[in-house]
């Protein structure tokens, strides 16, 4: 899950965030982490708990719920497709001269040649190291930035992230930030499957999942110090061109690390963004394929999966071809998309956590019954604050 989260939302919105704000927004990036623990924590307290899905809950709460999960879920998977692709292209570009379309639908081609033909467990292992590589040198980075001469002029003076032209920015970092809150029915997905080959009680799996979301949550703050310490009063800001923007994010590290770090950082980025991409291709695949199939009480098929898959990537191909090199802009709308669907996904958790499904020892207690109604009033705050702002704007 750590490895699916860091991706656009710690390598673009947690960066860019520092770059333009400084350390402003670092606590509203810890907030809006705390505040989606309880929803994010679902998948793997359900599942442990009951040996089933997520998916599985939500049709015992009753079909319409599963209906409304897998609705919201299709729309999700191919805007999210895009974007992760689309990034993964503009990475792509410090390697190979070609436009970012060509790119993205190879890209996007290579995902599903890996994941039709078996070889994804090859990349899960590989994940591990090129986080452990991503994370290392991103560490060391902030290191060496905090003792490097500072980029801010004397005269500099930074503008605030609490006015009103930035609510769309705001709303747009929140709703990657770990991940989208569908993630949880992934990882849901996932510990049933690594409990077909190993005995994991329900501390370890909650451990697991405890583990993982607080790495992605201090990776955050590492990568909007990154972009706060190298970027941030510099007078340069990201470029909407996910050329550019793939560039000047390699090149925050290459002026702490030396130049000659360019290429290594950038294939170790790229190598992050490629498995983040297959991730969300098999994660929203095998939770949209289990949903239909939960609806229409048809038999598993790995043709069906494969279907589902072509269908997410070339409908996230039209995405991109229609926003045409934009990167920000298509990662914006994603995002932006993917926090107004977070307070239907996180309800929906929520009603499950408290539910006659789950034995009462394994319901929420009145801690995370707190934090769950603190995070819902802050979500939907911050929706109804936005909906007002796009129409006003």
């Amino acid at each position: 899950m750590a490895a699916a989260a860091i991706g656009a939302s710690h390598l673009v919105a947690s960066t860019r965030a520092g770059a333009e704000f400084g350390w402003q927004l670092a606590w509203l990036i810890l907030a809006v982490n705390l505040v989606k623990y309880p929803f994010f924590a679902a998948g793997a307290r359900y599942t442990a708990s009951t040996g089933e899905s997520l998916l599985h809950g939500y049709l015992k709460q009753g079909r319409g719920y599963l209906m409304l999960f897998t609705g919201l879920n299709t729309i999700a998977a191919v805007a999210s497709t895009a974007g992760v692709a689309m990034l993964t292209a503009a990475m792509l570009t410090l390697f190979i001269p070609l436009s970012i379309d060509l790119l993205a639908l190879i890209v996007l081609l290579s995902s599903l040649a890996l994941l039709i033909l078996g070889h994804y467990a090859l990349l899960d292992k590989l994940t591990k190291v090129i986080m452990l590589c991503l994370t290392s040198s991103t560490l060391i980075a902030v290191a060496l930035a905090f003792n490097a001469p500072p980029v801010i002029s004397p005269d500099f003076v930074s503008q605030s992230p609490w006015q009103w032209a930035y609510i769309g920015f705001l709303v747009a970092m929140m709703g990657w930030m770990p991940a989208p809150i569908e993630v949880s029915a992934w990882n849901s997905l996932w510990l049933l499957e690594k409990k077909k080959t190993a005995h994991i009680t329900k501390e370890q799996a909650i451990f697991d999942f405890n583990f993982g979301y607080l790495t992605t949550a201090i990776l955050a703050i590492v990568f909007l110090a990154l972009g706060s310490l190298v970027m941030h009063g510099s007078g340069e800001q990201f470029s909407a061109s996910g050329a550019k923007f793939a560039s000047q994010l390699i090149d925050l590290y290459s002026q702490v690390l030396g130049s000659e770090s360019r290429y290594l950082i950038g294939t170790v980025a790229l190598l992050c963004i490629f498995s983040t991409t297959v991730t969300v291709i098999d994660g929203y695949s095998r939770t949209l394929n289990m949903g239909w199939r939960l609806l229409t009480k048809t038999q598993d098929t790995e043709t069906g999966l494969t279907k589902v898959m072509v269908g997410i990537c070339t409908l996230g191909l039209g995405i991109i071809l229609f926003f045409k090199g934009a990167l920000l802009p298509l990662l914006e709308f994603v995002m932006i998309l993917a926090f107004m669907t977070t307070v239907i996904f996180a309800w929906l958790n929520y009603k499950l956590m408290t539910s006659s499904a789950l034995e009462e020892a394994d319901r929420y207690g009145w801690k995370m019954k707190s934090l769950s109604m603190l995070g819902m009033t802050y979500l939907v705050g911050f929706a109804l604050v936005f909906i007002y702002w796009l129409v006003t704007k």
